[in-house]
Formats: structure tokens, C-alpha cells, sequence
């Protein structure tokens, strides 16, 4: 049966004010217009919905119970409408991110404070973890978006990858390898002393990998770490040469705990990316999340 909505909502109201004079009027619509609409009705239905009395209408027996039906669809759909104009006005909903702890701590907090304080009725769920696993759960539909340290990898086609911020990676040591601060060094020479990478798998750690293999060589670390930022804190305390990204250790260069060391080889400059799942549609927090990082990253 395929009756068209209109004349629901117009049973709705008559029955519900008893009065198709009121229901009229509430619905801006004639009188004739709403007999006409109750008729239509009861002959798709094949059967009485109304009796007409001298104070206006009452249901039939059979018209009790199929109002109890529609004014609960009604319902249901007037309370869709009103969630639907919060969710566009950012009243209300959750935006589920991705990203590792240290581009939370780096990157995202800055952009977490300013979304937070212009909407602060959306809560924020952070999922840690390393890229492939949080990619998986965008994929899955667990996730909104992810931020990702991006390499050169083909992420997908059915991912949407948006770049943010250059950043550039480099090797760090502290006033312990001071025969190494300011001389010329190949990559390939650090494997003579104690070095400190991202674990295997991250992103950083597959670009320094990509890098170097066309160069016929390897890195052989002593430590390996999943937190990328506790490669810098290592390096600090003179752990040995950890590879980092030059904008995260700013306040070690500038408080001379870690000196860049300068190399032979140039390593190219990655981005920190937005990824996005192309078959799920985002809602409209996550546009205007998305909206606020790039913005302030053009």
C-alpha cells in the first residue's frame, strides 16, 4: 500500500484536535481540503475512520487503534526533525578520531580546544593506536576520520586523504655526541653508533625504511618505540640518535637538549593528513572539525 504521508498527517491532526475546523486551521489548509483528505484516506484503507458528531469528529473504533500506530510515527518523525536540526546546528553528536598520541599531543590539541569551545556540546572520542589499526577501524565504520603522519603509500581508493601540514623528519642527538653536531654524516654511518627508530609497521618507520632501501643499505636501531614521542625523550638523555620530525622537538632545539645533526642525504618532507572513509558520508561535526584544521593550516 503506498499512501502518501500528507494524509497521515492529516488524520494525525483531526484526530488528535477532534475538529476538522481546528485541524484546518492548524494545518493552513481548507476545510474541504481536509474532508477530501480523510476520504481519500478511508478509501485506501477500505474502511471509517471518523464519525461526525454536532462538537466535530470522534474516532471509530478501528480508527483508535490505527491512531495509536500513526501518532507514534509521527512522533518518531518529529523527533527525528528536531535531532536532525541539532545535529546541523552542532547541538548534539560525537566525532570519533583516530590518531596516535603523539600527534594529539603535537598536532591535534590546538584544533581539539578551539572546536571544543565553539561547540561544546559535541563530545570527542580518541582512539590511540598504530596506523594500520586505526585505519582498519575507519575502514569499519568505528571511526569519523583519522590523522596520520602520511608517507608515499597508495592508501586506498576508497580512502580520501587530505594533506594538513608539511613536516620534516631528521636525526637528534644530545651534547653526548658532540664529534657529531656539526659534521657532515651519512645516513648510512649512523648505524655505527646507538640509534633510536619508530617501531616497525608506523608510518615514520616505513618512510626512513622506503628511504634508505633505495640506497641499498639498512638501519639496525637499539631501540625501537611505538610513542614516536619517546624517541626525542630518549634522545635527550643521551640514548642514542633518535630520527624525529624537526617541528615536534622545537623546544629541545631551542633549549639545546637536541641538536639536528646534518647529513649527507636529504630526506623529503612528509604531511600530516586527514583520512577519510569515501563511502561513509561525514556528519556535520566532522566537516566543521575538518574545517577548523585546515583553515588554520592554509
Amino acid at each position: 500500500m503506498n499512501i502518501n504521508f500528507e494524509l497521515y498527517r492529516v488524520f494525525y491532526t483531526v484526530a488528535k484536535r477532534e475538529n476538522i475546523t481546528t485541524a484546518a486551521k492548524e494545518l493552513n489548509i481548507s476545510q474541504p481540503a481536509i474532508s477530501k483528505s480523510i476520504k481519500n484516506l478511508e478509501n485506501q484503507l477500505n474502511g471509517q475512520l471518523f464519525i461526525r458528531t454536532k462538537k466535530g469528529v470522534t474516532l471509530t473504533e478501528e480508527g483508535k487503534e490505527f491512531y495509536n500506530y500513526i501518532s507514534q510515527a509521527i512522533e518518531y518523525i518529529k523527533n527525528a526533525e528536531s535531532k536532525f536540526t541539532e545535529l546541523i546546528n552542532l547541538e548534539t553528536g560525537i566525532i570519533k578520531i583516530g590518531v596516535n598520541t603523539t600527534l594529539t599531543k603535537m598536532f591535534l590539541l590546538p584544533f581539539l580546544n578551539e572546536f571544543h569551545k565553539k561547540y561544546p556540546k559535541i563530545k570527542i572520542q580518541i582512539t590511540p593506536g598504530l596506523s594500520s589499526d586505526i585505519l582498519s577501524k575507519l575502514r569499519m565504520g568505528l571511526l569519523d576520520l583519522v590523522i596520520l603522519n602520511l608517507n608515499k603509500n597508495n592508501y586506498g581508493s576508497d580512502l580520501n586523504i587530505i594533506k594538513c601540514k608539511e613536516i620534516h623528519d631528521c636525526f637528534a642527538v644530545n651534547d653526548s655526541y658532540k664529534e657529531l653536531i656539526n659534521k657532515n654524516i651519512s645516513i648510512k654511518d649512523l648505524n655505527n653508533y646507538s640509534l633510536i627508530l619508530p617501531a616497525k609497521n608506523s608510518n615514520a618507520r616505513n618512510f626512513l625504511d622506503d628511504l634508505i632501501k633505495k640506497e641499498g643499505y639498512t638501519l639496525n636501531p637499539d631501540i625501537e618505540l611505538a610513542s614516536y614521542s619517546l624517541i626525542y625523550e630518549f634522545a635527550s638523555i643521551g640514548l642514542g640518535i633518535g630520527y624525529v620530525t624537526k617541528e615536534f622537538i622545537q623546544d629541545y632545539i631551542d633549549n639545546k637538549k637536541l641538536h639536528i645533526l646534518k647529513l649527507k642525504e636529504t630526506i623529503p618532507p612528509r604531511y600530516i593528513g586527514i583520512v577519510l572513509n569515501k563511502n561513509t558520508l561525514p556528519s556535520f561535526s566532522t566537516k566543521k572539525f575538518i574545517e577548523i584544521i585546515t583553515k588554520n593550516n592554509n
